[in-house]
């Protein structure tokens, strides 16, 4: 399959598919069975870290179905795209954020699922690697970039964008290695990436830039109204006088 071929076929199939998570029956074997192999021993780490959370911190439950719901949401929305078909956000660099990328891992494989089963977004097989690309890989880069500028004197507004933003960037940028793959160019896994990462880059570079401011209004408001949980949860420090203040619903 040389280049000009594949690019249509690509195409085609996100047309059909109608969305950006790898459509059911997608992958080939042996391919869907290693990424359910890599992906669902992290998202049980994060299953347990999540338990463990919640028991600590059973505050912290309205919070992570409201990142939940956030998720849910922004990732099935359809946003059309110049190649004929949609692209969406991701969210899961926000959670990431708050939670960290092993419980983030957990909240994606919830949406997944639901998003497979009742608006046909991605599917039962191809689990594995949405939830690598969406709910690990995304994640963990973004929650470096998040941690790297916390250590700085910036202000955190931008730390979210830059991590949100990038994790966003990622998330699409696993899909295409992953396609590479299972799909590669005359044999070659680095033509076939480049060709599908250049066709997502078109839409997906400017909604990284979207999810990102997006991401930084959310947690401002977060910020302001939910200060001491942030604090809690190590994700700012604030002064107590902030936290005493805090402006209640």
């Amino acid at each position: 399959m040389n280049v000009y071929k594949l690019s249509v076929w690509i195409i085609q199939q996100r047309g059909n598919q109608k969305n950006m998570h790898i459509m059911e029956g997608f992958l080939p074997s042996p391919w869907w069975q290693i990424w359910w192999i890599i992906s669902m021993p992290i998202v049980a780490y994060g299953v347990y870290k999540l338990t463990k959370l919640t028991k600590k911190m059973p505050e912290i439950k309205p919070l992570l179905a409201l990142v939940g719901a956030f998720v849910f949401v922004i990732s099935a929305l359809k946003l059309p795209s110049v190649t004929g078909s949609s692209s969406h956000p991701t969210g899961t660099g926000f959670a990431a954020i708050l939670f960290g990328p092993a419980i983030t891992s957990a909240i994606s494989v919830i949406v997944l699922v639901f998003q497979a089963l009742l608006l046909a977004h991605g599917g039962i097989t191809t689990l594995g690697a949405n939830v690598f690309s969406m709910g690990i890989a995304g994640p963990v880069i973004g929650f470096a970039i998040w941690k790297l500028l916390k250590r700085t004197r910036l202000n955190p507004s931008i730390g979210v964008f830059a991590a949100c933003a990038v994790a966003d960037l990622m998330t699409y940028v696993t899909t295409a290695f992953q396609l590479g793959l299972a799909f590669p160019t005359n044999g070659s896994v680095l033509t076939s990436f480049e060709t599908f990462f250049a066709i997502y880059a078109i839409t997906q570079i400017p909604l990284a830039i979207a999810e990102g401011l997006l991401a930084v209004l959310v947690f401002n408001f977060l910020s302001k109204y939910r200060g001491s949980i942030l604090q809690r949860l190590r994700v700012l420090k604030i002064p107590t006088s902030n936290t005493e203040n805090e402006v209640k619903p």
